[in-house]
């Protein structure tokens, strides 16, 4: 296999593992106040992702620092065709770490509420405007000969990529719900598995529309394998989450995001960023790629700390694994100066 198609492998995956960690946390990120209705229920919300969202971020750090160095020209094209959606996406997540760093500093229910909205809204942009931009990546944006993007935000505003976004959005919201319904107990609990059931079955109508339509542009039978083993991976976990086995339904709608993500990978590859002016003048794994040497030292590095990360995190995630409860909290009503 040659070391661009493992490359683009390689970033796939970190964007699939992006997706399942940080989609659940953007999950519960909005159903902050949805599922929270006083300050203990969302407290008990904040504190299920708390030792965990920043690690989930790494990803996010790892995937865009490998494409930097395995495959500039992307890199460089992506950043200068979606700045603007980009750095709104960095704003939202800044905010949102703030907020959740910052939320327990102060005992006031004034200052808290403020921070679960910068939560709620750190949550929402990022994910609607993922979906956004990777059904840009798969629809393909107008770029030039010297692979220029010639369009403007306008352009990526278009019906296929705000579907991609709602899709996004609603997929993250199931799967949050059910994070929920795994890691809290008692009233919680059961109102996070119902509003799963809900929002499943919203975001499964959305996902499929998405992915249908994704298959009319840029589909082939191996991206539909495993968009329909997605599917299959996300009803199972509903019917799991609706009689009770959170364990599993959680499991069924990671691999279902995994597989859906995964699919929009297998549809977009060997191409990075299609062109839609000529096909001749799209980004692909050979003409966006570094040199074979540094595809070589990338591997052997990647070879090395990858599974040391993946061990460190999937520990983080052992000792933080027993569910939260609702606990009173004595806090102020009045603004502390």
């Amino acid at each position: 296999m040659e070391l661009t198609t493992v490359w683009f492998l390689i970033i796939a995956g970190l964007w699939i593992g992006y997706f399942v960690l940080e989609g659940f946390d953007f999950g519960v990120g909005i159903l902050l106040r949805v599922l929270g209705r006083d300050e203990p229920e969302r407290r008990a919300v904040v504190t299920t992702i708390g030792p965990v969202w920043d690690g989930n971020e790494v990803w996010l750090i790892v995937a865009g620092a490998m494409t930097f160095a395995a495959f500039p020209e992307w890199y460089a094209t992506l950043f200068s065709a979606f700045y603007l959606p980009l750095f709104a996406i960095l704003v939202s997540l800044i905010l949102r770490g703030v907020a959740l760093e910052y939320r327990g500093k102060r005992d006031d229910l004034v200052w808290r509420s403020r921070m679960d909205t910068l939560i709620t809204v750190g949550s929402l942009f990022p994910a609607l405007l993922w979906g956004i931009a990777f059904a840009n990546i798969l629809r393909g944006v107008p770029l030039d000969a010297s692979h220029e993007f010639t369009g403007n935000l306008g352009t990526l505003l278009n019906p296929f990529a705000l579907l991609g976004g709602v899709a996004f959005t609603a997929l993250f919201v199931a799967h949050g719900a059910i994070f929920l319904a795994l890691r809290t107990t008692g009233d919680l609990r059961q109102r996070a598995n119902r509003l799963a059931s809900v929002a499943g079955l919203v975001a499964a109508v959305l996902v499929v529309g998405f992915l249908a339509w994704a298959h009319g542009i840029r589909g082939d039978a191996g991206s539909m394998v495993v968009a329909g083993l997605a599917a299959v991976a996300f009803v199972a976990g509903l019917v799991a989450n609706r009689v009770g086995r959170e364990g599993w339904a959680f499991a069924g709608t990671a691999v279902a995001v995994a597989l859906g993500v995964a699919s929009l990978f297998v549809a977009l590859f060997p191409a990075v960023m299609p062109s839609t002016l000529d096909p001749a003048w799209s980004l692909t794994v050979t003409n966006a790629s570094s040199s074979a040497y540094t595809l070589k030292v990338l591997t052997v590095i990647a070879g090395i700390f990858t599974p040391l990360v993946m061990l460190y995190q999937g520990w983080t995630y052992w000792v933080f694994r027993k569910r939260v409860s609702v606990e009173p909290v004595a806090v102020s009503s009045v603004v502390v100066s």
